[in-house]
């Protein structure tokens, strides 16, 4: 074992979010004695999504240069010091576009980058930095009754360090994958798909995840043509002439399209202060109210950027205004609709104009993490019913790239995409894939064999269970997040149902159980007896998701760091 000095950190993941925390530190000028980086993959800085284990060289990110978080090197500059001949849009010898969505792998090499940059400027200032790559984090000890941990991995080493900030990362726990052939638990990494498949696959979901798992197998069973007017055509290969898409969703809508983002769309003065949040508690019994969330984050930013659209909404509710905006998506196919927002965005973008009302709802999404765990159960349940399926297909803007290319499997009459009910299931067949389950919109019942399952929901929740930290688990300094309940009235009549996981506590008041575990407002760990652990930090996103509504991509992360440094 290791024995290091006082004043170390551990960083558990070496992927985006512990890029950011290295940030925060160069920024903010903290200078621990010694930070330790355990990665478990062969690059620092790349994680899940911007590597070989989430893209191949079809992939592209759903951000810009101009949405990145401020880096010791601009991306510009990087390109300019390290040219491209694997994207040519962006080679040296092109005209610089920031407002160009940017292919993953080479932003995964461009964040590798600063990931280097960023330990050697902490060297200059005097840090002793160990990164330990190709290395898994076995378990985390608590030692001295939780003053300090011992890490343990699976070198044959261990390391004491005074606090720990788990930035695990994506994950993706296998449940059928491996064992019946033909299902595969996620699209993740692409390489596993290495055939053409002629018959119909099945794509469970329709978010990024699922656009993904099209751009692999739709390349292994046909070819992409550019056209003059710069469209697509697809074809299919000889062997996969019956190859088909099925993509299944519950709300039965197509993600919508990116259009012209402003700089600083994601600004923290749209963001409820500690200090505003504590002091709207005590004036309204404990909780922040989504009601007062949604009027100043997303209502009055509305009124500065688009008043004439303000003015139509301002008297509604949410409910009211969810409606409003899905019944016009409600009206029209997904396909039409889809060719429409496309139209829509391409007008902004040529404009170099914002389409207010969707820029604003992502930046109220991304603002809403905040106060979010400051919600009553009542409130959390409203948000994930109402809002929460709207911002889901806002934020989660496709890329025109990848529209051209679903819009060309479209019009060869390769993709459909099938609503279904949210009793719908899938379950593996003995031979191949699986069976889906489902109702139709018309109530019509159907059964149906895939022999190529993909389910693409993206990244589920994950439960204290799910922790890989036996030690964390079993010392209690981590804990299941609740919410409580404004009314025990309301409380009791959801308990009656098993679709709400609400609980009764030792006080008689009831809670709403919510995804992953518990943290405070600078992302430290809760123990069971909700007692704050100074020195354990919780930055992986697949087990914060439940009081983060919204807790996805680089501008989140950056925002979380900088909390965590500041409390660090």
């Amino acid at each position: 074992m290791e024995n290091i000095d006082s004043k170390t950190i551990a960083l558990i993941g070496g992927g985006p979010a512990a890029l950011l925390i290295m940030k925060n530190m160069m920024d903010q000028n903290f200078k621990p004695d010694t930070i330790y980086i355990f990665e478990k993959n062969d690059r620092l800085g790349v994680g899940m999504p911007y590597g070989k284990g989430g893209s191949g060289i079809e992939h592209v990110a759903n951000i810009s240069a101009n949405e990145l978080p401020k880096f010791s090197c601009s991306f510009e500059d990087y390109l300019a010091q390290h040219p491209t001949s694997l994207f040519p849009d962006f080679s040296s010898g092109g005209k610089f576009n920031a407002y160009q969505v940017i292919p993953r792998l080479l932003l995964g090499n461009y964040m590798e980058y600063q990931f280097e940059l960023y330990i050697k400027m902490a060297k200059e200032n005097g840090i002793k930095i160990i990164a330990r790559k190709n290395c898994c984090v076995q378990d985390i000890i608590p030692v001295n009754r939780g003053q300090k941990f011992k890490i343990m991995t699976d070198l044959q080493k261990d390391f004491i360090v005074d606090r720990v900030v788990l930035c695990t990362g994506h994950y993706w726990p296998k449940k059928h994958e491996e064992a019946v052939v033909g299902w595969f638990d996620s699209p993740y990494p692409p390489t596993k798909f290495t055939s053409h498949t002629n018959f119909p696959i099945a794509i469970r979901g329709t978010s990024l995840t699922a656009v993904d798992a099209v751009k692999t197998l739709s390349r292994l069973n046909g070819q992409y043509e550019v056209l003059k007017d710069g469209q697509l055509k697809y074809s299919l290969n000889v062997d996969s002439e019956n190859f088909r898409i099925h993509m299944f969703s519950t709300g039965g809508f197509l993600p919508a399209l990116r259009f012209h983002s402003e700089d600083q769309a994601y600004s923290n003065d749209w963001m409820m202060s500690l200090q505003e949040i504590y002091d709207y508690k005590k004036k309204h019994n404990g909780f922040v109210d989504l009601d007062h969330v949604f009027e100043i984050n997303f209502k009055l930013p509305l009124k500065k950027k688009d008043a004439d659209f303000y003015f139509q909404v301002k008297d509604l509710g949410i409910e009211e205004f969810v409606d409003k905006m899905m019944s016009i998506r409600e009206e029209l196919d997904s396909f039409q609709l889809f060719k429409a927002e496309y139209n829509e965005a391409e007008k902004s973008i040529k404009r170099h104009q914002s389409i207010s009302w969707k820029e604003t709802l992502s930046a109220f999404s991304y603002a809403m993490n905040y106060p979010a765990k400051h919600f009553s159960a009542e409130d959390m349940l409203r948000l994930r019913k109402t809002l929460l399926p709207l911002i889901s297909i806002i934020i989660a803007s496709l890329p025109q790239s990848s529209y051209k290319e679903i819009i060309a499997l479209y019009d060869a009459g390769i993709i459909d995409l099938i609503q279904v009910d949210k009793e719908s299931y899938v379950e593996p067949h003995p031979e191949s894939g699986g069976v889906y389950h489902y109702l139709s919109p018309q109530r019509e019942k159907h059964q149906k064999h895939y022999h190529v399952f993909v389910d693409a929901i993206g990244q589920k929740p994950l439960e204290l269970s799910d922790l890989p930290f036996e030690s964390l688990r079993s010392d209690e300094l981590i804990s299941e997040a609740y919410l409580s309940f404004k009314s025990n009235t309301t409380a009791e009549k959801l308990s009656e149902t098993d679709e709400n996981p609400v609980v009764k506590g030792q006080n008689d008041n009831y809670y709403l159980k919510v995804n992953g575990l518990k943290i405070n407002d600078y992302f430290q760990s809760l123990n069971k007896y909700g007692q704050t652990v100074n020195n354990l930090f919780i930055m992986a996103v697949p087990f914060i998701g439940g009081l983060n509504p919204d807790y996805s991509g680089l501008d989140f992360c950056d925002t979380a760091a900088s909390r965590i440094v500041k409390k660090l």
